[in-house]
């Protein structure tokens, strides 16, 4: 190792990092650089990145400042790195990950390699049918409130190598650039869209909950995806006082429970008798909340089941109408089904893996707008809409795999 060289990093891994930033799209940063403007002077680019790293002279540039719509009407502020931070991130994150990663709890579920959130939402359902009580935890703004000092502390545990430490903590602090060009010096947090935040995240609530839970209260069970928790208690009283201990913990750990949406409910069911003010919950894009259900042998009954959250289908509505597809009559029916297919695998996929059913509404608003498409594209169809309903059920009668929500059986009929 070269005294201008002191930081041994593959150059290999360097390219490897480029192709998961690729895979990962993603905006522009402060220096208005795509990733195929990136991609124009790629060697030059990548070997800039492996040598200044290599050389310990790699200073991030400011992130990006930028808000996205949350459902309550509040924003969520973003910080994108540019292109070649973002690479410079993913080294970090290929050297770092594996030695992170064994370490971490079996119920941790967030940005984790063989693990993933409907498997979390599988547990919790299981669990929530042992347990009577959920302590939902909601961590007020934890990515801007992740304490630096505490961070660099939880690295430390992990390596010693000098490279990791010096640009984690630089990337720590790389200041947000405002759309007028002022800068924001940063003495917490860590943006949420860079590309190691949430490696970082998972590495701190490690030490502030899930090791934490480990030694203390072994018994007591929970799933975590990133800052999203859910504990499951044996009684109110249990709750109540976990609550007040939790929150001690992270006020230790610089951090702050959200006072309105963090909150105690009751898994009502069959066999749960009485009411509480608060029966349901949402988890990971699902509503876990009393719902009716059936025996196989015919026998209606109340389970406390999870099915696709009313955030995430209207949600999925408003994607719907955003398509306009009533306006795409330049298309053929197997044009839009190839055009939309993937994406309706990708929620049928995850809203379908429990309650199913709670995505028919969702998807006969679909067929309304396959069906003002059809009145639309062809003149013996315009204005007699039962007859486009009826002319799109045939289809879907022959081909009942053209577009994935027919599959489920969720076809154009008449009435609807």
């Amino acid at each position: 190792m070269s005294k201008a060289k002191p930081f041994r990093i593959s150059k290999q891994v360097v390219v490897e990092a480029f192709n998961q930033v690729k895979a990962n799209r993603g905006a522009a940063g402060v220096d208005d650089e795509s990733i195929e403007d990136f991609e124009k002077d790629l060697k030059n680019n990548l070997y800039k990145i492996w040598n200044r790293m290599s050389s310990g002279s790699y200073f991030p540039p400011p992130v990006r400042g930028s808000e996205l719509d949350k459902e309550d009407g509040s924003k969520r502020p973003l910080g994108i790195p540019t292109v070649a931070d973002r690479t410079a991130q993913a080294v970090g994150k290929i050297y770092l990950e594996p030695q992170v990663e064994p370490c971490f709890h079996p119920d941790s579920y967030g940005y984790r390699p063989g693990k993933s959130a409907i498997e979390a939402v599988g547990v919790a359902r299981q669990r929530c049918w042992r347990s009577n009580w959920v302590l939902d935890l909601d961590i007020k703004s934890f990515f801007d409130s992740l304490d630096h000092k505490l961070m660099m502390l939880a690295v430390r545990k992990h390596t010693d190598c000098k490279w990791l430490l010096l640009y984690i903590e630089r990337w720590l602090k790389a200041p947000v650039q405002a759309k007028d060009g002022s800068l924001t010096k940063r003495d917490r947090g860590s943006p949420q869209g860079s590309v190691i935040s949430p490696l970082l995240a998972n590495l701190f609530l490690h030490y502030a909950f899930d090791e934490w839970m480990r030694r203390n209260h072994p018994s007591i069970v929970f799933e975590r995806y990133a800052d999203d928790i859910i504990v499951h208690c044996k009684s109110e009283r249990q709750a109540q006082w976990f609550k007040g201990v939790i929150e001690e913990r992270f006020t230790a750990c610089k951090l702050q429970l959200h006072p309105d949406k963090t909150k105690i409910v009751y898994c009502k069911d069959a066999n749960r008798p009485g009411n509480y003010p608060n029966e349901k919950f949402v988890f990971l894009g699902y509503e876990f909340r009393p719902r009716g259900s059936m025996t196989r042998d015919g026998r209606c009954f109340v389970n406390f089941s999870p099915a696709i959250g009313p955030k995430a289908a209207k949600k999925i509505r408003r994607t719907i109408r955003s398509w306009k597809i009533h306006r795409m009559s330049d298309k053929s029916l197997q044009d839009l089904s190839h055009i939309f297919n993937a994406v309706l695998r990708g929620w049928i996929n995850y809203y379908g893996s429990y309650y199913k059913s709670a995505l028919y509404r969702i998807f006969v608003q679909l067929n309304r707008s396959l069906m003002k498409w059809a009145m639309r594209k062809y003149k013996r169809l315009r204005g007699k809409r039962r007859r486009a309903v009826h002319w799109l059920g045939r289809i879907a009668k022959r081909q009942p795999h053209l577009f994935a929500h027919w599959s489920l059986g969720v076809r154009p009929a008449a009435g609807r």
